[in-house]
């Protein structure tokens, strides 16, 4: 593994296929168009009364920016786990403060490519957690935000995928798939949410 870990300077852990890490590489730097694999996450949150808080990327944002994508996702820092990005994440990006974490699709992984070039290229567990009081998005990181039920957050992107970032899009039809006693209490919980098992009208 690499020895050079910055000390100050945001960063990227880069991994290898078995997501064992490798180095760090600064995360102003990391996405191009030969992207290299590195580790994320990516979460859903819920309020309350079971309301999925939908996020707007930021104009200025590298990657897919001003797309409409799940509530929050960030990168891991070296010596981080992925629950410890998301606590640290939700206050970053969202002024909130979470509970409940739970692990929905524990191996989780895509590649894709924005309309400019740039590649994503992640191993990225998915997680569900409930929201503390109220959030205070951080505009660098999030234009517009929405609560909404769960179900119609499904229904809309199962309608209009091309208006969604292609991670919530995959990693939606992906907890689908997940056999019932197959799935984690987290994807219990989302799928609940998500109206999966319930007859569609």
């Amino acid at each position: 593994m690499s020895e050079h870990i910055p000390a100050v300077a945001d960063h990227v852990v880069t991994c290898d296929e078995a997501g064992n890490r490798l180095g760090t590489v600064p995360r102003a730097e990391v996405h191009t168009t030969d992207t290299p694999l590195h580790l994320a996450f990516s979460c859903y949150l819920l309020d309350a009364e079971d309301r999925l808080l939908v996020t707007r990327r930021a104009l200025v944002k590298r990657t897919w920016p001003g797309v409409w994508t799940n509530s929050f996702c960030g990168h891991l820092r070296w010596t981080e786990s992925e629950p410890d990005s998301l606590v640290r994440h939700a206050e970053h990006e969202l002024g909130a403060e979470v509970s409940d974490i739970q692990v929905v699709l524990p191996e989780f992984r895509y590649r894709a490519v924005d309309a400019s070039g740039v590649v994503e290229n992640e191993i990225c567990p998915v997680f569900v957690a409930r929201v503390v009081g109220d959030v205070a998005p951080n505009p660098d990181e999030v234009s517009e935000h929405v609560w909404a039920p769960a179900d119609r957050v499904r229904a809309a992107v199962e309608a209009t995928p091309w208006a969604f970032s292609p991670w919530m899009v995959r990693q939606l039809a992906d907890v689908a798939a997940v056999p019932a006693a197959q799935r984690t209490d987290g994807a219990r919980v989302l799928t609940d949410a998500l109206g999966l098992d319930r007859p569609r009208g």
